[in-house]
């Protein structure tokens, strides 16, 4: 089976970003983004679904992490959306619950061509270190609207944040995988009654 690539490049006057991911990998990641909470989190997307990621931003981190994390997700996003392409024999929907310790979050995805986030996470804290915990929303918004995806992402219990946060991400990466994997039994045929997506 050809493996299912795609390289993205995004420049702005507040970042420059370098994209690119292996959807048929074994969830290498490299990242230099300069955000190490982000990277911390995008590892776990790597590993857990089992997608090859590197990602290389220069962002206005003098000014704050805000532009650096929402073109982050914005990039990722084209760059998955290349990435399945005509989306012929994709699985398209994907699931997970994840548990750490106490806290227990769930995620539900669809490449349907549709943006749309919906996310319910009450965060204990403001922050993780000096991460600042509402951008995350920022990433998850920008990734939806490029990958044209429907995300519902749902933290059930949690009081650690970092634990909030983990459990998201390490769902989120699990139902990616089970999204674009390539189902057999559909063939070539594009996984909607309508005949597209």
């Amino acid at each position: 089976m050809t493996q299912r690539r795609a390289s993205v490049e995004r420049n702005t006057s507040e970042t420059q970003i370098k994209v690119e991911i292996n959807l048929d990998g074994t969830g290498q990641a490299h990242f230099d983004i300069g955000v190490p909470f982000l990277e911390h989190m995008l590892d776990q997307v790597a590993r857990h679904g089992l997608i090859d990621m590197h990602i290389e931003c220069r962002g206005d981190l003098h000014i704050d992490d805000h532009h650096t994390v929402e073109d982050v997700g914005i990039t990722l996003g084209q760059a998955f959306a290349k990435a399945v392409g005509d989306k012929k024999g994709l699985r398209r929907y994907g699931h997970s619950y994840v548990p750490m310790d106490e806290a227990l979050s769930r995620v539900a995805l669809d490449f349907s061509g549709r943006p749309g986030l919906q996310m319910h996470v009450p965060f204990t804290r403001a922050v993780v270190g000096r991460f600042d915990v509402d951008l995350f929303q920022e990433f998850f918004q920008g990734f939806v609207n490029h990958a044209l995806v429907t995300l519902h992402i749902d933290n059930l219990r949690g009081v650690n944040t970092h634990h909030q946060i983990e459990t998201v991400f390490k769902a989120f990466g699990r139902a990616l995988r089970m999204a674009v994997e390539i189902d057999p039994r559909m063939g070539d045929r594009i996984p909607s009654t309508k005949g597209s997506l």
